[in-house]
C-alpha cells in the first residue's frame, strides 16, 4: 500500500471525528431576535385631510408644526428617495408612541419597481427610520401590506430585517441587515 493511500484512509476518519466537534460552535451563532412587524391593520380613517388625529402621537404627511420639526421627519427623505418620479408615496402615518411608520404607497407605481428597487427604496427609508428608532409597514392605498422593516432596537448596532411580501400577502424574501461593528 502506497503512503498516499494510507494518508487519505486516515484522512476520512479524522475528517468525521472532527466535524461533530463544530457543529456546537456553528449552532451557538445566533442570529438576534428581530421583532414580528405590527399586526395592526392600516388606519386608513387616520389618512383623510380632515381626520381629527386622537391626539398628537400621529403624524403624517400632512401634519405641520410652525415651531419645531416633527419626528420623524420624513418630508426630506420623500424628496430624496420618492422613487418613479416622486409618484411612489401617497402618505404615511407615523405612531410616535409605538415607533412605527405606516408608508402608503400607490399601487401602480409599486408594481412597476422590480424586486431590487423595492429593496433599495425600503432600504433607503429604512434608514431613516433606523436613525429615529422606528420601524416601517409599507401599504398600498387599499390598506395591503406590502413590505416591513423590523428592528431590534436593543442591541447594538440594531439588527434589522426586510420582508417584501409577494402577490398574496406571503413574504418572499426575508433579508437580515448584516451587523455592522462601527455603527
Amino acid at each position: 500500500m502506497s503512503f498516499a493511500s494510507k494518508i487519505s484512509q486516515l484522512s476520512l476518519p479524522l475528517l468525521l471525528l472532527s466535524f461533530p466537534a463544530s457543529i456546537p460552535h456553528l449552532a451557538s451563532a445566533q442570529t438576534p431576535s428581530i421583532p414580528t412587524a405590527s399586526g395592526e391593520p392600516l388606519d386608513t380613517e387616520l389618512l383623510k385631510p380632515d381626520s381629527p388625529h386622537n391626539g398628537s402621537d400621529v403624524v403624517t404627511a400632512n401634519t405641520i408644526s410652525n415651531t419645531d420639526l416633527s419626528v420623524p421627519s420624513l418630508w426630506w427623505a420623500k424628496e430624496q428617495f420618492n422613487e418613479v418620479g416622486g409618484k411612489l408615496i401617497n402618505n404615511w402615518l407615523a405612531y410616535q408612541d409605538e415607533k412605527r411608520i405606516d408608508l402608503v404607497v400607490n399601487r401602480q407605481p409599486w408594481t412597476l419597481l422590480d424586486y431590487i428597487g423595492r429593496y433599495r427604496f425600503i432600504t433607503k427609508f429604512g434608514a431613516v427610520a433606523r436613525d429615529n428608532n422606528y420601524n416601517i409597514r409599507i401599504f398600498n392605498q387599499q390598506g395591503e401590506r406590502l413590505a416591513t422593516y423590523t428592528c431590534n432596537y436593543s442591541q447594538t448596532p440594531a439588527a434589522c430585517e426586510i420582508k417584501i411580501l409577494d402577490p398574496f400577502g406571503r413574504t418572499s424574501l426575508p433579508v437580515t441587515r448584516p451587523s455592522l461593528g462601527g455603527e
